[in-house]
């Protein structure tokens, strides 16, 4: 049993998700110090300690071969918000503005691995779509195999 309601008792993972839904709570994930990491839906904006969270882990703009600093990037949702995709770390990654606009334009796949991003180019610029990182930022992490 994940939780306890007042006046029924234990209740399972599926039931508390749903009882939530249905009273439009919003789900929040906290991490060291209280500190919130995901606010699901609540908002398609990344408030300023999302923020600050994605400019320490990115350092700056993520496109490959970028060099843009974190203070002139924008948070981008991986999965997009039109899609149903959360406002989280886990689903954020910081761009200039310049790749923000070619990602969408263009349609890259951007996947998280380890807390890198990993960007997928389209069909149409690699047929092979061969997964590539920004190594400026993170020069000797040791996920340089795709």
């Amino acid at each position: 049993h994940t939780g306890t309601l007042l006046f029924t008792g234990p209740v399972t993972a599926s039931t508390a998700r749903k009882i939530a839904c249905d009273a439009d709570i919003i789900p929040v994930l906290l991490g060291g110090e209280g500190r919130i990491l995901d606010i699901g839906r609540a908002s398609r904006v990344f408030p300023p300690h999302l923020r600050k969270a994605l400019t320490t882990r990115d350092q700056g703009c993520t496109f490959p071969g970028c060099t843009i600093p974190a203070p002139w990037c924008e948070a981008h949702h991986i999965t997009y918000w039109s899609r149903g995709g959360t406002t989280s770390t886990d689903n954020g990654t910081l761009l200039c503005s310049h790749h923000h606009h070619l990602i969408h334009k263009e349609q890259w796949t951007i996947q998280l691995r380890t807390g890198i991003p990993w960007f997928i180019p389209p069909p149409h610029i690699d047929p092979r779509q061969k997964p590539r990182r920004n190594y400026y930022f993170h020069p000797t992490d040791l996920s340089h195999a795709a």
